[in-house]
């Protein structure tokens, strides 16, 4: 998978980087912004058995 998005970014090598830098920080900020909040009520980390 990796290899096929290298392959299809445009350009040079440097532009090739940037972009996939780009795509790497796109696809962590819409994981912390939509994506785990979506899961975080399933996760059992919030069940707590303590008052």
């Amino acid at each position: 998978m990796y290899g096929w998005i290298w392959r299809n970014l445009p350009g040079p090598v440097v532009v090739r980087a940037l972009i996939a830098l780009a795509l790497v920080v796109a696809l962590v900020v819409v994981c912390f912004l939509w994506v785990f909040p979506a899961v975080s009520p399933f996760m059992p980390f919030n069940d707590t058995t303590v008052d």
